[in-house]
């Protein structure tokens, strides 16, 4: 089950006015040369997305929408919703060099290492 969290108001919104949000689940994976982040976020678009990093902050923020349904609704279960997570991130992370994509539902940032941390063969001389 989702934890529900308030969020501060943003910039935009007055003091009172604050916005609910739905944490959603991630998961996060070591490669070689990159962390990979996957956040579910069913019913996200492209357009729905706010990634940003501020300092040493990860955050994202999505809107599932309330689409458009032609007919009346005889059972209505599906509602919009936003997501919000926060991730603090590791100096280790070239946090310049972020890439993200949204693919059925799944967020998935890659967060490339430092090129310091990266292995690196060292080579023996004479």
């Amino acid at each position: 089950m989702s934890t529900l969290t308030k969020a501060e108001p943003r910039k935009d919104q007055s003091p009172t006015q604050t916005e609910s949000f739905l944490t959603p689940p991630a998961n996060i994976r070591e490669l070689k040369d990159a962390y990979l982040l996957e956040v579910e976020m069913p019913g996200v678009s492209k357009k729905g997305l706010d990634i940003t990093v501020e300092g040493n902050e990860l955050v994202i923020i999505g809107h599932r929408s309330d689409p458009h349904l032609e007919g009346v609704p005889v059972i209505r279960e599906s509602r919009p919703v936003s997501y919000r997570r926060v991730f603090e991130l590791d100096p280790s992370i070239h946090s310049g060099k972020l890439t993200a994509k949204i693919e059925q539902g799944i967020l998935t940032l890659t967060l490339p290492k430092a090129e310091e941390l990266k292995p690196r063969k060292i080579e023996v001389t004479d």
